[in-house]
């Protein structure tokens, strides 16, 4: 995993690094509130964090909510200074290799329309865009694309077949 670790965030105890990258990578950034609903409100939701050493700084983060044998990508973040580092394809491996694990059997997202880059991770870890959010998103007012992917619980990202492939396609 390129030498990045990744790990549910299970207190609000490192809830400060989190909140001041959110303020760095979002025009609408979600609150303090939000984020303690996240981790303690819901048992549904789950919150990843990345750094490059246990209790070194977080330097990524992504909240989840996994319904039944789905698994809802709420909300990725990156440190801006430190993207293209591998370190959001760290993340999203290891939250739907643990989805996976725990019973899911696709993910979905959405993402800016003008987030070349969001987009082409997502593709290359086998999302298909399936629909469009018209003016989803604020600050400024844009479309969200949908994307969903398929997982084969137990079996690793790399083995995952695009949303919607039959087998008899691969």
């Amino acid at each position: 995993m390129s030498g990045w670790v990744v790990e549910p965030l299970v207190t609000t105890g490192d809830l400060e690094e989190v909140l001041a990258l959110e303020e760095a990578a979002f025009t609408n950034p979600w609150t303090r509130d939000m984020f303690e609903w996240e981790l303690t409100g819901s048992d549904v939701s789950a919150v990843y964090v990345v750094r490059q050493a246990r209790s070194a700084p977080i330097v990524g983060y992504c909240c989840v909510w996994l319904l039944f044998d789905e698994l809802h990508i709420n909300h990725v973040a990156v440190d801006p200074r430190l993207r293209g580092r591998g370190i959001g394809r760290a993340l999203m491996l290891e939250l739907l290799t643990d989805a996976g694990r725990r019973g899911a059997h696709r993910a979905t997202l959405e993402v800016r329309a003008s987030n070349a880059p969001a987009r082409r991770l997502y593709e290359s870890l086998g999302f298909v865009q399936t629909g469009v959010r018209r003016a989803y998103y604020t600050h400024p007012v844009e479309d969200a694309l949908i994307f969903w992917c398929d997982i084969a619980p137990g079996t690793s990202p790399a083995s995952r077949r695009p949303f919607g492939a039959s087998e008899e396609r691969e």
